[in-house]
């Protein structure tokens, strides 16, 4: 990415990152409406629940693999592949510790978290049962996204959507094989999920090892590095954190939610599976204008960054006018997908309301990643946990203040408080750093 358009590498690399955030948020999204459809608007209300939870936790590992991934770029545009691989090895081996032992521990305290969260009786139980189970998924989880950063960070960002698609494609398969025909419950759903990670995982290590042999570590480099941990943890720690911030921020706003009945839980969980469809492939975006930049911060072409970012900008505003209007279009048939039966047309109504004010809000988290993906790239990892934290508080609060008063749509308002907010911190601190760094 240090020669050559900058508009044809951003799109080149992204269009493969829109596609699989797209195919990532399928197989979960086709999980919830198999589950709403085929077990009932309980099984659809325990995946809502548990959603933010297993967020919480698995965004906070691979945000490991993101700062990782962010270093790993800077050694490659430098051409440093001894320190690539080292990065490589780190990452694999202390990662794998850690998610071992945080899956451990959140299979312990599952129904502690559950209390906390004021989830109704009536689905605490199979809450639970599906929350100990995806846990059991995590270390699987995060060696796809650790080896999935380490082949985005040269660049290839085709091949992890490959992996991607097949286990999408499985999961959706046993989904309608053994809750739609059998009418397995949430146990199978929950199952079959796990088996789709551990398989996008096994791919992706198998490719590695064949096919991207200047990424794979030589057998003297399998150690966990200190000196490169502590650079790995100077790039990942804080995004981990920052990953880490959002979701603890969704917990308190599903709490708020909970409070509110069945319904509006089925609802809210519907909805924001549309959230996830509209804002994850903004990060995506965000994803690539980070390794522009560090990959040409690597090899010194400081007149990259700017343009860059500004590539990054239109093409973040081109995705929101796209997915801004399918939202406000469809917005209707897109919650009728997740849920039937008792209490379905309240919470189609509750849904479809909620969906035609995001339609327009969905620009805000479009800025906002664009510049997440700025400060990451340049290596401002802090700046990232700043905004990140004050668009989730205020968020959060408003979320509180609104919600009670005036319902989902209190919900909406609350995210557009947070974004704007946020923005208010970014944009000048972005003109700061740019004058600072002397890009033009």
């Amino acid at each position: 990415m240090t020669t050559g358009s900058t508009y044809s590498h951003l799109w080149r690399y992204a269009l493969p990152l829109l596609l699989g955030n797209w195919l990532q948020l399928a197989y979960n999204a086709i999980d919830s409406m198999i589950a709403g459809r085929f077990i009932g608007r309980e099984a659809l209300a325990a995946e809502g629940i548990a959603g933010p939870i297993m967020n919480l936790v698995i965004l906070a590992i691979t945000g490991l693999c993101i700062g990782a991934g962010i270093l790993m770029s800077e050694y490659f545009g430098a051409k440093d592949y001894d320190m690539l691989r080292r990065a490589m090895a780190t990452m694999l081996l202390s990662g794998a510790a850690v998610s071992l032992a945080i899956s451990a521990v959140c299979i312990l305290i599952s129904p502690q978290m559950l209390h906390l969260m004021a989830v109704p009786e009536e689905i605490h139980g199979i809450t639970v049962t599906y929350l100990r189970i995806t846990f059991l998924g995590m270390p699987f989880t995060f060696f796809y996204n650790a080896l999935s950063a380490g082949l985005k960070s040269v660049g290839n960002s085709k091949t992890p959507l490959k992996f991607l698609a097949f286990s999408a494609i499985l999961n959706a398969v046993l989904d309608l094989i053994f809750l739609g025909i059998f009418g397995f419950g949430i146990v199978c759903s929950a199952v079959t999920t796990v088996v789709a990670e551990a398989v996008s995982a096994i791919l992706a290590c198998r490719y590695m090892l064949t096919g991207e042999r200047e990424l794979w570590p030589q057998k003297n480099q399998w150690k966990i590095h200190r000196s490169m941990l502590k650079k790995i943890l100077s790039y990942g720690g804080p995004t981990a954190f920052q990953q880490a911030v959002q979701p603890i921020g969704k917990l308190l706003i599903q709490g708020q939610v909970n409070a509110l009945g069945v319904n509006v839980i089925a609802a809210f969980q519907a909805v924001t599976k549309m959230d996830d469809f509209a804002c994850i492939p903004e990060q995506g975006i965000a994803s690539a204008v980070s390794t522009f930049l560090a990959q040409n911060r690597g090899a010194g072409k400081k007149e990259r960054i700017r343009p860059g970012f500004r590539a990054g900008i239109v093409l973040e505003i081109g995705y929101w006018v796209i997915i801004g209007t399918i939202t406000a279009c469809f917005r209707r048939p897109i919650v009728s997908l997740f849920v039937t039966g008792e209490g379905a047309k309240e919470v189609i109504s509750l849904g479809s309301t909620y969906l035609m004010y995001m339609a327009f809000f969905y620009l805000w988290p479009a800025m906002t990643n664009v510049f997440q993906g700025f400060f990451r790239g340049v290596g401002k990892m802090y700046t990232t946990i700043i905004g990140t934290t004050i668009q989730i508080s205020f968020r959060t609060l408003f979320t509180y203040l609104l919600a009670p008063r005036i319902g989902m749509v209190g919900i909406t308002f609350a995210c557009a408080i947070g974004w704007t907010v946020m923005l208010v911190f970014e944009v000048p601190y972005y003109f700061v750093t740019c004058r600072k760094a002397g890009w033009k």
